[in-house]
């Protein structure tokens, strides 16, 4: 079996905002109806609320839309994570997808992480607090992001554009870019 190779090969840039690639993260799409108990068994913790993210040890899940989940946990229990999942929802009309290698994550951190998301989305930035998620774009690509705390997000965007938003990301965070105070 091959090794996991993240698309961003564990990139960094120190900028007012750090951005750093997180490497593989596994990452698994859930869909179905999300009030069912079925779904609450497969995913082991709340379902959470629209446009939150919620954890519990080293896994978190993602509400994406109103039938739909991301399911976060450590790259190498992926498969077997999914597996689970999908036996828990036994004849349960859902859908389990295991995405790893279709993700990148991204994070961002600083006291200024909210600034450098904001200029690359249309999403109220300023607005979101620890804990909130938005399924929005970064200048033209979809991405989801989240804060963890006040001076970290984390971004997922599709692979195949993990370099181009990593770029985005590194040139609103370098410090050359930074706004001026008001």
């Amino acid at each position: 079996m091959s090794n996991a190779v993240s698309a961003l090969n564990g990139a960094s840039f120190e900028g007012y905002v750090t951005v750093t690639d997180m490497g593989p993260a596994g990452m698994i799409t859930l869909r179905g109806d999300l009030g069912s108990a079925a779904i609450k068994k497969a995913i082991g913790m709340a379902v959470p609320a629209p446009l939150k993210i919620t954890s519990k040890g080293e896994n978190s899940v993602a509400w994406m839309s109103p039938d739909e989940l991301l399911a976060l946990c450590p790259y190498e229990v992926a498969d077997e994570t999914a597996a689970k999942m999908t036996k828990a929802l036994g004849k349960a009309h859902s859908l389990v997808a295991n995405v790893s290698d279709a993700r990148a994550l991204i994070r961002l951190e600083g006291a200024d992480v909210r600034e450098v998301l904001a200029k690359l989305t249309p999403a109220d930035v300023a607005a979101m607090q620890p804990g909130d998620l938005r399924r929005s774009r970064l200048a033209q690509i979809p991405a989801a992001f989240w804060l963890t705390d006040d001076e970290t997000a984390y971004v997922i965007c599709f692979r195949s554009v993990a370099k181009y938003t990593f770029d985005l990301l590194t040139t609103v965070a370098a410090p050359s870019s930074k706004l001026a105070p008001t």
